[in-house]
């Protein structure tokens, strides 16, 4: 049985204590970046699988605007349920994105190769701040 994708969320960091919950640092659904260097040091995607049985694999990928540019992709992650009652927390990070455009870039996360969910991720470019003007006298 094809499992459930229960959630999706972008954060900065994702940490796991001992007794095996997840604490989910600065999530997130859109970014500003800075306008000379677009780049973001790390996001982190964690998604959660459930009422499925079998094993499958899951690849995520963040696209441009242009709806067909991968600016990132994940690489394929084993998940195997023995049953629907079993819960599948799967955490990705990827580095170092660039960002070269403000616009609508997209988070796919696709299971045994059909996407299974779709979601928006804006990104707004910070202008860099002039310095005030000297006093006048």
């Amino acid at each position: 049985m094809i499992p459930d994708l229960q959630t999706s969320l972008l954060c900065d960091d994702v940490r796991q204590e001992r007794n095996g919950k997840f604490i989910l640092i600065g999530t997130f659904d859109g970014l500003v970046v800075p306008e000379q260097n677009p780049v973001y040091p790390r996001i982190c995607l964690i998604n959660r699988w459930c009422m499925g049985e079998g094993d499958f694999t899951q690849e995520s990928r963040i696209v441009a605007p242009d709806g067909v540019t991968a600016i990132c992709k994940g690489n394929p992650v084993p998940i195997h349920l023995t049953g629907n009652q079993q819960i599948a927390t799967t955490v990705e990070m990827f580095m170092n994105l660039t960002f070269p455009q403000s616009g609508t870039y997209w988070v796919e996360v696709h299971l045994d190769q059909k996407l299974r969910m779709r979601y928006p991720l804006i990104i707004r470019k910070a202008r860099p701040q002039q310095p005030p003007p000297p006093p006048q006298e």
